[in-house]
This record gives structure tokens, C-alpha cells and sequence, in this order.
């Protein structure tokens, strides 16, 4: 992990990313199985949100590894880090191909091991912005 990085951006960031799936939980309480995000102009305002959060949290994702020079995501090997940041471009760039299906799947196999890691992400993060923040600065 790079020796410098700005750990207050870095919290930020992955804080929003922790909401983001927070928000992807509650709005997705309701979707059982792929069919209902289709089956009704309600699902499809829920699959349409829960995309752009998936986009978001893509997006973030590039950021938070840009700024840690790639160690900090590495930190979690059973995330898919290249699939969610891949995601985000498969979203923005192929929309009108998004399958329901796949959604749903990452919603039931990826969403909580993704969850866990930026939990302990940002506690990571935490305990070294705490412990720079102790470090007596140079003169």
C-alpha cells in the first residue's frame, strides 16, 4: 500500500459506497426472483436505481484503487473487484442489454461479501488516517 494517500477522501469515498449498498438493500427488499424487476413499472424503477447505484459504486471503486496505487482493494480477494468496477462499464455503456437475471444474481451472490469488505475497508482506513493523524509531523 502506498506510503501516502489522502485517508480522509479515501473514508469519504468508501462511505459513500457503504450507503450506496445500504440503499441497494432497501430498495431491493421486495424483489425475490429476476421477474420482478420486469413485471412491473415499479420493478423496472427499482432495477433502473439499483443500476445507478452499481454504476456509482463502480466508479468509486476506480477511485479508491487509483488512490491507493492498487494495494488497498487487494487487501479482500474474494471480492470481485474487476467485476464490479466492470460492471459500472458494462451499465453506462451497454444499458439496454442489462439482464435482470444478472442483477439479481449479483444482488444474492456479491452484494454482502462486497458489504463486508468495505466494512473493513473503512475500519482499515480509519486506524491508519488515526494513526498518521498521531504521527508527530516532520518540522
Amino acid at each position: 500500500m502506498p506510503s501516502t494517500y489522502d485517508a480522509e477522501l479515501v473514508g469519504s469515498i468508501l462511505g459513500q459506497i457503504e450507503d450506496a449498498i445500504d440503499t441497494i438493500r432497501v430498495r431491493t427488499r421486495s424483489i425475490r426472483r429476476p421477474h420482478d424487476f420486469t413485471a412491473t413499472p415499479e420493478g423496472r424503477e427499482k432495477l433502473d436505481s439499483v443500476c445507478m447505484l452499481f454504476m456509482a459504486i463502480g466508479e468509486a471503486l476506480k477511485r479508491v484503487d487509483r488512490i491507493t496505487d492498487g494495494a488497498f482493494l487487494a487487501r479482500h480477494p474474494e471480492v470481485d473487484w474487476k467485476g464490479a468496477i466492470g460492471f459500472r462499464d458494462i451499465i453506462a455503456h451497454q444499458y439496454f442489454d442489462i439482464d435482470p437475471e444478472q442483477v439479481h444474481w449479483i444482488l444474492t451472490h456479491n452484494l454482502e461479501t462486497l458489504a463486508d469488505a468495505v466494512k473493513d475497508l473503512i475500519e482499515l482506513n480509519r486506524e491508519r488516517g488515526d494513526s498518521s493523524a498521531s504521527r508527530p509531523s516532520d518540522p
